[in-house]
C-alpha cells in the first residue's frame, strides 16, 4: 500500500494526480483558534506555481485552493483542513508514447512493475505536481509556526556548476530571494545561474543544483535521541521530495575532512543565554536542537524530462527500443523546489512541536 501520510499527532495526507481531475491534502492534528485563510495558502502555491518565468515548464496552471472543511469564520476549528487545486491545463495527449516506454530517470519502470497499473500521464502520482500537497499542508504548518516566531527559509545555493559563497543575514535572505526569479541570496550569481539555466533550457537539456533551508527560533530539546532524531525526521521528509537525491545537516559531508577541534561548536553565555561561537553542528547535537539556527542543504538532481533520443525497453513486448520525450518541464527543478522544502520540513517541526508539548494540540491559546 503506498504511503501518503506524514506526521504523528500533526498528519498531512496528500492525494491527486498530475492529470488528474485535482490535487491537494487533508491536514489533520491542527489546533482550533488559528487564523487561516485561502489566501495564506495561495501565497505559498504562487511561489511553487508552474508558468511564472522562463526558467520554468511553461504548463500554464494558476493552482488556485479551494478550502473545503476544517476552517470557520477565518479560523482553523479543530478538524481535518481538506484544500484542493484543481487542474486545468493538462496535456495528457503529450504522454501516450510512455505507456510501455519508461523513461530514463523516471520511476516509471518501478511503479509499472510494483502496481501494474500505472498512471503515466507526467508521471501521474509521481509527478513533482503532487508537491502540492506538501505545499498546502506546509502552508498550515507554517500558519502555525508563524505563532512561535519560527520560521523556515529556503534558497538556491548552488545552480550545476555556479555557486554562491557571500554570506548573507537570514533577513537579507528572506529579502533577496524574493528579487529575483531563481530564489539565490546573491543577486550577481542569480544572474548568471538563470542564464546558466537558460543555456541548458535552449538545448533541451537541464541542470540540477543545492538548496539550503534554515528553520530558526526553535527551542532547545526538539526531537528525541536515538530513533526519532529531528534531523533525521527533516532528512527522511526531504528525502522523499522526488528530485532529492542528497541531505546534509551543518556542515555536512565537510566535517568528514575536519578535526574535533574544527568541528566543535564552542559554548558562550549571551545575556544568561548559552549559544554556540559557530553552527557547525547545523543546530542539532544528539538528535535535538540545541537552540541555534537549524541548517540542512538537499542536493536536487536534474529534471529527468530532456530532449533528444533515448534508449528504453518497451514492457509490452519486452524488447529495445528508444524514446522522446514530449510535454511541457522544468529545465531546473531548484527554484521551484524551494517552497516545497520548506513545506516539508515546516510540517516535520510542527508534528514535533506539538508532540514536545510546545503546542497544545487542541487550541491556540
Amino acid at each position: 500500500m503506498a504511503a501518503n501520510i506524514t506526521g504523528e499527532i500533526f498528519k498531512v495526507t496528500t492525494f491527486g494526480l498530475s492529470h488528474g481531475t485535482a490535487l491537494g491534502a487533508v491536514v489533520d492534528g491542527c489546533p482550533a483558534g488559528l487564523p487561516l485563510t485561502e489566501e495564506d495558502i495561495q501565497n505559498e502555491l504562487n511561489k511553487r506555481r508552474p508558468g511564472t518565468s522562463k526558467i520554468t515548464t511553461a504548463r500554464d496552471e494558476k493552482d488556485k485552493v479551494e478550502i473545503l472543511s476544517g476552517v470557520f469564520e477565518g479560523k482553523t476549528d479543530g478538524t481535518p483542513i481538506a484544500a484542493i487545486v484543481r487542474n486545468k491545463d493538462q496535456r495528457s495527449k503529450n504522454y501516450d508514447n510512455l505507456k510501455n516506454n519508461p523513461r530514463p530517470g523516471h520511476g516509471d519502470l518501478c511503479w509499472q512493475e510494483k502496481y501494474g497499473n500505472y498512471d503515466y500521464r507526467g508521471g501521474g502520482r509521481s509527478s513533482g505536481r503532487v508537491t502540492i500537497g506538501h505545499v498546502i499542508g506546509g502552508a498550515v504548518s507554517k500558519k502555525l509556526l508563524e505563532q512561535y516566531n519560527i520560521t523556515t527559509t529556503a534558497h538556491v545555493t548552488a545552480i550545476h556548476n555556479i555557486k554562491s559563497t557571500k554570506k548573507y543575514t537570514l533577513e537579507q535572505i528572506k529579502q533577496n530571494i524574493t528579487e529575483n526569479n531563481v530564489r539565490c541570496a546573491d543577486p550577481v550569481i542569480a544572474e548568471k545561474m538563470e542564464e546558466e539555466i537558460l543555456k541548458y533550457k535552449k538545448e533541451g537539456n537541464s541542470v540540477g543544483g543545492i538548496v539550503e533551508i534554515i528553520i530558526d527560533n526553535l527551542p532547545i530539546g526538539l526531537g528525541q535521541p536515538v530513533f526519532d532524531k529531528i534531523d533525521g525526521d527533516l532528512a527522511k521528509a526531504l528525502m522523499n521530495i522526488g528530485a532529492v537525491k542528497g541531505v546534509e545537516v551543518g556542515l555536512g559531508f565537510e566535517s568528514a575532512t575536519l578535526t574535533g577541534k574544527e568541528m566543535n561548536d564552542q559554548y558562550y553565555l549571551d545575556d544568561d543565554q548559552i549559544k554556540t561561537k559557530t553552527n557547525n553542528s547545523g543546530g542539532v547535537l544528539g538528535g535535538m536542537t540545541n537552540g541555534m539556527p537549524l541548517i540542512l542543504r538537499i542536493a536536487v538532481k536534474p529534471t529527468p524530462s530532456v530532449n533528444g533520443i533515448q534508449d528504453t525497453v518497451n514492457l509490452e513486448y519486452r524488447k529495445e527500443t528508444t524514446i522522446e520525450i514530449e510535454g511541457r518541464h522544468d529545465p531546473c527543478i531548484c527554484p521551484r523546489i524551494t517552497t516545497v522544502a520548506e513545506s516539508a520540513c515546516a510540517m516535520v517541526i510542527a508534528d514535533h512541536m506539538i508532540r514536545a508539548g510546545h503546542i497544545n494540540p487542541d487550541r491556540i491559546q
